[in-house]
């Protein structure tokens, strides 16, 4: 480096390299300007200055700079490397790689364009060129540890994990017999941990256990240590020495259900899918009887039989399991339990018993079968479990009547007033459990969670303003959307981007939905720092699991939700384009309060002028190293440039890649890609859209419905004239027999013998009729009467349960909606919605009888009734409306402490 400067510059040059290191960016820019001045053609100084003013967030003059030292000096390895540095600041990886190449043809042994070289190919997932630069590196450093770990990762990550186990082996034959000392110790066992668990990952079960047994006094994690032991061991077979090791476990901790897991297949009586013979049940009743008496304070021990007990046994064990958590007053004692809502006949007899003990409490004050008198707070937990467990049945009159009983039982409970809330929307009526939900929260302004809870039901009743401002809460000061997107906190932005989308402002919604997703491409660079780190402090196992775990981010439900919010949205605007701009601006002026536009723009005009005031003192506002502390202003933050794509499909597309490749067996990812390529007139991916959906569920209603759109639009387009159009056309052709729905039948038969198979079924009528309606549009009528005729089975249930409805309240809403948009009865949808209103007295979208909408003045605007009960526009400050006491707050007032 600045090898072709007399003495005095290249002194300075080696200033600028420290200077950079040590992030003093001004004493480097002086250095690089005493260098330009002699020689202004520099490449290097010109590359090393430009590499400064990249790190003063100067962008735009260091490309330039460095573009010019390159051109000048097109043969220095620095130029290069410098340029890659460039790119790999602005997250460029392949451009990067690319420079970092064409440094290592000038000079292939510079060890520190290498290891760049091979973090960028690390984080790209190049692993056959991770594997070469690693070698390299190893080739000539080869006393350093790291570069040693390192291509054994590489290989472990390339599918070769005997190779990298082979190399760690090699390693460890370059080492001394006395070796780790005592401060290397841990980094040393880790080390040995990674390559036994590669050895298990390769099948190689009696080595591995030969090396663990071997390494032991070397290895410091002696819990881990216990873990592969046992682990190895159940695989080769040796259960009874496995038994012996997880009961060891279990005494250490007693509550991990990994262990009871393991111990099951040491017994042969574990079961992936939960079914036991009724053999089995009675040999895992035993074995976890036996395991009560030794773990006396585990609760797990007591909670797991619970899975696999049937009948009378169920009972008893439910009974010693409930009853000491009641009395103790455990508000999670119904989520702990739910799972056992979808095991067939559990609910009935958790309720019959749950109504016995509410029923022993009120009469004896004790449970049955007990002598001493329970606490007072017992029948209010017994209460709060049966308000859930109707709930979660769908009788909301029991459920809310139990609640009611529990909150006059004892009114400073917050939790009864958060399950109230839930138990309301559940019900439909949104806007009342959005102020009960504040309620709690007014109990314990310092409770974050239950903020965090009352901020969710506000945006599910469409108060986002409200929301906005109840959220700022608990946020620094300041601009309180900023804070939310720094914190990364998606549940807040996916909700909000959802009611926007309800509204009907798809910019809002878009820019909230294309925020989650930008911070999953943040948490994908994130773990760029790691690949030397990991290396470095040798924690190899949670390293390779964190790249598996990088590898499948994009599968997590809330980048799904986001990406589907974001197609749907696009779908939307590709449907309903923009009007004009004077015509969106009237539409506007009409929508928002005058006085509310008035405020914004004063505080927008309030910002700008102090972001002006900050850029012309920002040379005041530095750093002592140079660097600005300028805050990012977002020049979109209403979305109205996303609005303005010229092309929304295009830009569904994108997401809905990232859907398929992520999502595959999800029904959603399908339907979005059949409603896009229908859109795009891609006959053969629509096709396949189809053919997934079929795959995945061939009887769910939504498939029916694409299957017959499909082939009915197929069958009106006009006949191929093109090559292409005859090839498309000769496909489906050949794969139309292989449909079992199509087979000699027509689609208006197909259609019929759908409706028979789901005869009872609300939501497959609803789509029969629909389908019925698009292939015969004079048939209108016959789909109404059809989804008319729908009845709302009631489901059998025993004695002591009351009726619990077939339909959703949700697929209720569909239906109307159906009915209205698409059909075009506006008789029938009134009659559908005097009849749900029955149903779901409480839903506000159905102005059911006891909802909020009804109930309360402020509901009863003329015009349509929005489907959340919510405000028209979301920049209209909530704090006009009135707030419902469900949970007579007024209670508190004379209460003494």
């Amino acid at each position: 480096m600045g090898a072709s400067l007399p003495p005095k510059e290249a002194n300075l040059f080696k200033l600028i390299v420290k200077s950079y290191e040590t992030k003093q960016y001004k004493k480097g820019l002086k250095a690089a300007d005493a260098i330009l001045k002699k020689f202004p053609d520099h490449g290097e100084t010109l590359s090393m200055k430009g590499l400064t003013l990249n790190c003063m967030d100067r962008k735009i003059e260091a490309y330039e700079l460095v573009r010019l030292g390159l051109k000048n000096d097109l043969k220095s390895h620095v130029c290069w490397h410098v340029y890659g540095l460039l790119y790999r600041s602005d997250r460029e990886y392949r451009e990067a790689i690319k420079c970092y190449r064409n440094a290592l043809r000038i000079d292939p042994d510079n060890i520190e364009i290498l290891r760049d070289l091979s973090l960028l190919q690390a984080q790209m997932r190049d692993l056959a060129g991770f594997v070469e630069a690693r070698q390299q590196l190893l080739t000539l450093k080869p006393n350093q540890r790291m570069n040693w770990i390192g291509f054994a990762v590489a290989h472990h990550l390339n599918s070769n994990g005997a190779k990298a186990a082979e190399i760690l082996e090699a390693y460890e034959g370059t080492l001394e017999d006395d070796y780790p000392p005592d401060n290397e110790r841990c980094e040393h066992g880790e080390m040995l941990l990674y390559k036994i668990s590669l050895l298990e990952e390769c099948g190689f079960h009696e080595r591995a256990l030969e090396e663990l047994h071997k390494k032991e006094p070397k290895i410091v994690d002696r819990l881990t240590y216990k873990e592969q032991e046992v682990s190895l061991l159940v695989k080769l077979g040796r259960l009874e020495e496995g038994a012996n090791i997880y009961k060891a476990l279990l005494t250490l901790n007693p509550d991990n259900y990994r262990y009871y897991e393991g111990l099951q297949k040491c017994f042969d009586l574990y079961s992936e899918n939960g079914k036991y013979s009724s053999d089995e049940i009675d040999r895992l009743d035993a074995l976890y009887k036996s395991l009560a008496q030794q773990y006396t304070w585990s609760s797990a021990v007591r909670r797991i039989p619970l899975d696999f007990l049937q009948g009378d046994k169920f009972r008893e064990a439910a009974v010693s399991y409930i009853q000491p958590l009641l009395i103790k007053g455990v508000p999670s004692l119904f989520s702990d339990l739910s799972p056992l809502y979808n095991h067939y006949g559990k609910t009935d007899i958790l309720e019959q018993l749950m109504l016995e003990l509410e029923h022993s409490i009120r009469t004896t004050g004790r449970f049955p079968d007990r002598t001493e008198e329970e606490p007072p707070s017992t029948l209010l937990w017994t209460l709060f479990f049966l308000a859930q467990h109707y709930d979660r049945r769908g009788q909301y009159d029991m459920a809310l009547s139990k609640i009611d009983e529990a909150i006059q039982h004892t009114p400073t409970v917050i939790d009864l007033y958060s399950v109230k809330s839930r138990i309301l929307k559940h019900a439909g009526d949104l806007v009342a459990a959005a102020s009960l939900a504040d309620e709690a929260r007014c109990m314990d302004l310092a409770d974050r969670y239950i903020n965090s809870e009352s901020v969710k039901r506000m945006l599910q009743a469409d108060q986002v303003a409200l929301a906005e401002k109840t959220a700022a809460l608990f946020t620094k000061e300041g601009d309180q959307h900023n804070n939310l997107h720094d914190m990364q906190c998606m549940w807040y932005e996916l909700a909000s981007g959802e009611s926007y989308t309800r509204q009907g402002y798809l910019g809002r919604a878009l820019k909230k939905f294309l925020a989650v997703e930008k911070h999953y491409a943040d948490i994908t660079e994130d773990q760029f720092d790691f690949h030397s780190y990991c290396l470095r402090k040798m924690t190899l196992r949670a390293y390779v699991e964190m790249l598996k775990f990088q590898d499948r981010l994009h599968s997590h439900s809330y980048f799904h939700k986001a990406a589907a919010g974001a197609i749907r949205c696009y779908l939307k605007l590709y449907d309903s384009p923009l009007n004009s701009p004077a015509e969106e601006e009237d539409h506007t002026l009409k929508t928002l309060q005058k006085k509310k536009m008035k405020k914004q723009r004063k505080t927008e005009r309030a910002k700008k002028e102090a972001e002006e005031k900050n850029g012309e003192s920002s040379a005041s506002g530095t750093s002592k190293s140079g660097k600005r502390h300028v805050k990012p202003v977002d020049p979109d933050p209403y979305g109205e440039r996303l609005l303005k794509t010229e092309d929304p499909l295009s830009e569904a597309t994108k997401y809905l890649k990232l859907l398929q490749k992520n999502s595959p067996d999800s029904l959603e990812t399908h339907l979005l890609s059949f409603e896009v390529n229908m859109r795009k007139q891609k006959i053969l991916l629509a096709f396949q859209a189809v053919k997934q959906l079929l795959r995945l569920d061939a009887e769910y209603p939504d498939s029916h419905r694409c299957l017959i759109k499909f082939f009915h639009k197929v069958g009106s387009m006009p006949a191929p004239a093109t090559d292409a159009e005859k090839l498309v056309w000769s496909v489906l052709e050949a794969e139309r027999p292989s449909i079992c729905q199509f087979q000699e039948k027509t689609l208006t038969e197909a259609n019929e013998i759908f409706l028979r198979k789901h005869q009872d079924s609300l939501m497959h009528r609803v789509v029969v009729a629909e389908m019925l309606y698009i292939l015969d549009p004079t048939k209108k009528l016959e789909a109404v009467k059809l989804i008319e005729d729908s009845s709302n089975i009631v489901e059998p249930t025993n004695a002591t349960l009351g009726p619990i409805m077939a339909w959703k309240l949700k697929d209720c809403i569909g239906v109307h909606q159906l009915l209205e948009k698409v059909l075009v009865d506006q008789d029938a949808a009134l009659r559908w919605k005097v009849r749900c209103a029955e149903y779901f007295p409480y839903s506000t979208y159905f102005e059911g009888s006891r909802s909020s909408a009804v109930n309360n003045l402020f509901n009863n605007q003329e015009g349509k009734t929005p489907v959340n009960g919510g405000t028209s526009d979301p920049e209209i400050s909530q704090s006009t409306i009135p707030i419902i006491s469900n949970g007579k707050l007024e209670a508190f007032k004379n209460l003494a402490i």
